[in-house]
This record gives C-alpha cells, structure tokens and sequence, in this order.
C-alpha cells in the first residue's frame, strides 16, 4: 500500500479541501494517509491517522517552531509521496526534496498577489520589498518540486504569463462534495421567519461588518446566521458592539459535515467579498455548498463571478449595506424566484461544480508520480 503525508501549519486540521475532500479520496483510493496538522491529540478519522502539531502562540511561533517539528514528523513517516499546503511551509518541502522524496505542493491562494492585502505588513516599502522577495524566492523553489496543484483557473493564467519555465501545474479545483446531495434531509424544522446565511471566515474583508449592517434595513423580516471562527477578539468585539447585532444569530464553527443542516435552514446565502486582488477571479467554495442546498446566492459585483453564477445569484456592491439588504428583500418577496434560481445552483453543481470530476485529477496525478 502506498502512503503519502499530507502536511499543513495553517489549516485546521478537518479543512474541507485538505481532509475532507483530498485526504478522504486518497483512503478511498486504497493509499494509506497520514495528516500532520494543528490538533488535540493522535487519532484516526474516516481511515486518516492525524498526528498533532501544537497550537502556535504567535505567527514567528508558527513560522519557525513549528516547521521544526513539521518536518521531524513528515520525515518519521518515511512516506512514498508529501502533498503540504502552506506557503510558509515551502522550506520544509525544500528539504523533503533534498532528503529524496517525491513532493507536491497544493496553492490555495496566489501569495505574491495577496501580500497587498496582507495587514500585518503596515509600511509600504516593506511590503513592495517582502513582495519582491517572496516573488524571487517561490520562482526558485517551485521548480523543485515535484507537481504544484493550484485551486484556481486565474492562477494558471497567473505562471503561465509569469513563469513559463514552470509546466508541473495540475489545476484540482475546489468544487463542492456533491455526494452530500445523498443524504442531506429534506426538511430540519418549521421556519417562524426567514433566515440569511453566511458560513466561513468572519473577516473584515469578507464583508461581514456590511452585512451585519444589512439587518438595519431588512428589519424583523429575516435572522442573520453567521458560521465559521472569527479573524481576530478585536473584530469581533466591534461586530458585537454594532447596533444591529440582536439581529445576529452566530452558531460558532461548524465541521463540514454538520454545516449543511444549517445551510438547509435558511432562505438565502451570501458571498459579499471586498474586491481585492486576490478575490476578483477566485471560486468562493461556500458558494458551491449554498447551491448544494438549493440555495439562491447573493454575491459581489465581480465580472468573473456574474459570469459563473448569473442564473443562480443577484449581485451587490460589497461596501454598500444598503444595496445588501436591497437584494435580500427582493429575494425574501420573491419566493418563485428564489426557487428557480435554487434549482438552477443545484443543477451546476451535479454537472460541473462536483469534487468527483476533481477527485480523478487528484487520483491520476498521484498514480503519475509513483509510477
């Protein structure tokens, strides 16, 4: 049986992408997986053995300490092939090449597009600098590597004008588990008024202040949810603090497989991003999962996302609270619509937006390399 290790710093350890959409289709496949990430303890989940890094106190803590001990677990593992996930952990993935293992490196996100928005580098020159850098620095190391999977198409278009020199790209994207569709129930309770959806990173640039502030307009005419783990004490004390949050109910983190329960129980979902750089031409995942339920979406003004979602969303200017709410009650008036639309984002996830057509590029790349 082969076995590879899947390593991350940054991610939590029941990531959607990492282990609930690849790790799970490696075991499925008949590879024996080992994920090494930040948890409580050493256990085995759905055939996955996870062995535990700590919690990190601070980011240097992270950087440092903890690819320490990263690398000391990757290399006990003796593993036929290392698929890591983070950025910061691109030197752990240097010398896992170095010692003679086949390695993959899995881009989220487009680093040196990102660092602009990056809020802990707060001077200017030291941004432009650490960009210049990093740009030199993953120029170099990515061709160590044995294959960089990337989750967007806008990333392929990104090296393919940037670094021609690098071909070992495979695009796995992060479309929705759409075998869920099997057993999400139909019904979870009685409705006693509607309810909006939001689930991911409560972060300030994911618009989460805006919305909160829709529910000034919307009124008593629907609930907030909000899911997912806050981005900072200090944001969400300022979110709280807001005259609109009696209007907000935040069911904390939920792991993917209970967050369809809620999805279930709402009316609408929402996907309001600021337009930074780095969002403008990515795939927001949890849009995937509102349309798994049905659900109808409203989203960013952004032309690459008007594109994908334009029979099964209604778009809004992220900054505007007022525009956010506008959208959500001509939604909450409009209950054919809202359906047609639910139809229309269900059926694009069966027929294209579905993990299983990703799963095959992720089996065949592994085969590829142990061959």
């Amino acid at each position: 049986m082969k076995k590879a290790c899947i390593l991350t710093s940054v991610h939590p350890v029941f990531d959607a992408r990492i282990f609930h959409k690849e790790a799970r289709s490696l075991v499925k496949a008949g590879y024996d997986v080992t994920l090494i990430a930040q948890h409580h303890e050493m256990e085995i989940v759905d055939g996955i053995r996870i062995v535990p890094l700590p919690k990190p106190k601070n980011r240097i803590q992270r950087m440092i300490k903890l690819q320490r001990l990263l690398l000391i677990s990757a290399l006990k593992e003796k593993a036929d092939i290392y698929h890591f996930h983070d950025p910061e952990i691109i030197p752990v993935g240097i010398l896992l090449k170095l010692f003679g293992h086949k390695v993959i490196y899995d881009m989220h996100e487009l680093v040196f597009s990102s660092i602009d928005d990056k809020r802990w580098i707060r001077v200017g020159f030291v941004k432009k600098l650490f960009k210049l850098l990093y740009k030199i620095f993953e120029s170099l190391s990515l061709n160590l590597f044995d294959q960089i999977i990337l989750a967007e198409e806008s990333y392929q278009k990104h090296f393919q004008q940037n670094n021609k020199n690098i071909t070992k790209f495979t695009l796995i994207r992060n479309y929705a588990l759409s075998n869920y569709l099997n057993y999400l129930p139909k019904a979870i309770d009685n409705k006693k008024r509607d309810r909006i959806i939001y689930v991911g990173s409560l972060a300030e640039v994911r618009g989460i202040r805006e919305i909160i502030q829709s529910m000034e307009y919307v009124g008593a005419r629907a609930e907030l949810w909000l899911a997912g783990s806050w981005e900072s004490d200090e944001f969400r004390e300022i979110c709280e603090g807001s005259g609109n949050w009696d209007k907000v109910r935040y069911l904390g983190f939920i792991p993917v497989d209970e967050v369809y329960k809620h999805i279930m129980c709402a009316s609408i979902g929402l996907s309001v991003l600021y337009p930074l750089k780095n969002y403008l031409e990515s795939i927001p995942t949890k849009a995937f999962d509102y349309m798994l339920c049905s659900l109808p979406i409203i989203m960013s003004r952004f032309p690459y996302w008007e594109k994908l979602f334009k029979s099964c969303a209604l778009f809004t200017d992220p900054h505007d609270p007022k525009d956010i709410a506008d959208k959500i009650l001509f939604l909450l008036n409009s209950k054919d619509l809202r359906d047609e639309m639910g139809r229309a984002g269900k059926g694009l996830v069966q027929e294209k937006y579905s993990w299983k057509i990703e799963e095959k590029k992720l089996l065949s790349l592994y085969e590829r390399l142990l061959a």
